[in-house]
């Protein structure tokens, strides 16, 4: 079973950055497409970001230009860089296998402030 653990979430203050870690156990080939969600009180998880096994990644229009994916396939892990943060960004966010295949970790909090 592949475990997946969020990690670096915080609470950051409008226009400010976070870097978020997805550690991986267990099998994540290299053709698997990874992404980070995020899931806000009351509503649907949505996916913000994803990558493809070799590295190739896309956004939500709502944080292109501000957050950045990326992958270290011989480390199993995958990264979120987000900045220029707005309190819309306030969420919990996972990573997963896009479509999502694999359990879901508990998530790291971000809370962004105005």
């Amino acid at each position: 079973q592949v475990q997946l653990v969020e990690s670096g979430g915080g609470l950051v203050q409008s226009g400010g950055s976070l870097r978020l870690s997805c550690a991986a156990s267990g099998k994540m080939f290299i053709i698997t497409d990874m992404g980070w969600f995020r899931q806000a009180p009351g509503k649907q998880r949505e996916l913000v970001a994803r990558i493809t096994g070799y590295g190739s990644p896309t956004y939500s229009d709502v944080v292109k230009g501000r957050f950045t994916i990326s992958r270290d396939n011989a480390e199993n892990t995958v990264l979120l860089q987000m900045n220029s943060l707005k309190p819309e960004d306030t969420g919990i966010y996972y990573c997963n296998a896009v479509p999502a295949t694999y359990n879901w970790g508990q998530g790291t909090q971000v809370t962004v402030s105005s």
